[in-house]
């Protein structure tokens, strides 16, 4: 495939999405494509600056006029800007709004002045399942969708939900997150084994950004039932606006060995430490957590909503019940960890079902898409 140049834009933050875009453009980057990050802040996972990779911030001030700032006409006004001064290809938008609209307003600035510059947009979640609830979003978002050159989502779950929440007569492609495989050593993983568990006991842990939808508390729930019969501990990594009720939780209810460690950068390196994943939430467009979790060999306890069942397989990579089940999530991490031959069988059939959505297997779709789209220029 030839070289191009393509912009990002993404959120910079510890969500999945925002995740997923930095890595997908350092991967793209290694291929000796131009990515150029646009956004508001360097995306936290992108590290150093490297080869092929430019970052472009874009500033919002404060004006008088305007009781907020407009963050999407500046975001428009910036990636006019790239593309006319670093010539780019396209336009890769994660995230419908603002940032679908605010690619077709800067596609229409351009195609004013003779340029034209086609746009991808990946929709990744509560950009359709919580936005979708909301009416006064639905027409801007429509639009924005339709008038994409290209539409993928992350999960087929997301695909029926858009179609099902917006007026969208547009293709979307189904192209599923994925994963790069860390080496984490063994000293490490070791070391945080020591620092966080008692010798013998099993290590249950939870990613979030700690939002309801994620049900932070049923976490809380489901250790409180596993400590009855078993000596366990609970990292949880993240933070958000449940984090404090769920401190709350430990300490009225007396809940040793909970540990709140906040966002951390590599979450993998406390994934290799952990034996269980917790992830009861009550939607779920993908469940970037627990594939990172099935990388490095940690099996899933989650719901089975939204997207998780077309990512955790039941009985292999983990089990899955109703949201809000926390009896039956309880009975589910107490069957793993009883057994040390069934935790490893689990641990290793969590690693074999990560492997189909490994970069590598994914990376070749987006770049198919590109040459889709620039080929019906």
């Amino acid at each position: 495939m030839r070289q191009l140049k393509i912009g990002i834009v993404c959120y910079p933050t510890f969500g999945g999405s925002g995740v997923v875009a930095t890595e997908l453009g350092k991967a793209l980057a290694e291929k000796g494509h131009e990515i150029h990050f646009i956004t508001y802040s360097q995306p936290v996972r992108l590290g150093s600056l490297r080869k092929n990779v430019r970052y472009h911030e874009v500033n919002v001030s404060d004006y008088p006029l305007f009781l907020y700032p407009p963050y999407e006409l500046v975001l428009a006004s910036k990636m006019v800007d790239v593309a006319l001064h670093e010539k780019l290809d396209l336009l890769h938008v994660h995230y419908a709004i603002p940032h679908a609209s605010a690619a077709y307003m800067a596609k229409q600035i351009l195609k004013a002045n003779g340029h034209h510059l086609p746009f991808i947009t990946t929709l990744h979640g509560t950009d359709i399942t919580l936005l979708g609830r909301d009416a006064s979003f639905e027409p801007v978002i429509s639009f924005a969708i339709n008038e994409s050159d290209a539409v993928t989502a992350v999960s087929q779950s997301l695909k029926t939900d858009t179609y099902k929440l917006f007026g969208i007569n547009k293709e979307i492609q189904v192209v599923p997150n994925f994963i790069e495989p860390q080496r984490i050593s063994n000293e490490i993983k070791q070391a945080l084994r020591e620092e966080y568990v008692s010798e013998g006991n099993p290590m249950l842990i939870h990613i979030s950004n700690f939002r309801p939808v994620k049900r932070v508390m049923d976490v809380m729930q489901v250790f409180a039932k596993v400590r009855e019969q078993r000596n366990a501990t609970l990292v949880l990594i993240g933070d958000g606006p449940e984090r404090s009720k769920a401190e709350q939780y430990a300490r009225e209810h007396q809940l040793q060995n909970v540990v709140f460690v906040g966002n951390v950068k590599n979450p993998m390196e406390l994934l290799t430490a952990a034996d269980v994943m917790l992830l009861p939430s009550e939607s779920e467009s993908f469940g970037l957590a627990a594939l990172e979790a099935m990388a490095c060999g940690v099996p899933v306890i989650s719901s089975n909503a939204g997207g998780l069942p077309e990512l955790n397989r039941h009985g292999v990579s983990g089990l899955m019940s109703d949201v809000g089940d926390v009896n039956e999530m309880a009975k589910q991490v107490l069957y793993l960890i009883e057994s040390p031959d069934r935790l490893n069988k689990f641990k290793q059939q969590a690693k074999e079902q990560s492997e189909s959505f490994n970069l590598q297997a994914v990376l070749p779709q987006y770049e198919a898409i590109y040459e889709h789209v620039l080929s019906h220029e």
